[in-house]
């Protein structure tokens, strides 16, 4: 439970470091496989690919923090 509470902790700082940074993030949900569908003034996006991108990191990280 500590290091997930940790994990948290170290994910927070680094959005809060992109963003006061400003760090440009315009590759976000515009990559190849990230649909996206538009018909009479509606948009819906699909961010498949940035969706499993972010999944894989995510296991990864809990992967080595969750190790006993």
């Amino acid at each position: 439970m500590g290091r997930l509470i940790i994990l948290m902790g170290i994910c927070l700082i680094l959005i809060g470091t992109l963003i006061t940074l400003k760090v440009p993030l315009n590759w976000i949900g515009h990559l190849p496989g990230d649909f996206s569908l538009e018909w009479s003034g509606t948009r819906i996006y699909v961010p498949l690919t940035t969706s499993i991108i972010f999944s894989f990191f995510l296991s990864v990280l809990l992967f080595v923090f969750a190790r006993r």
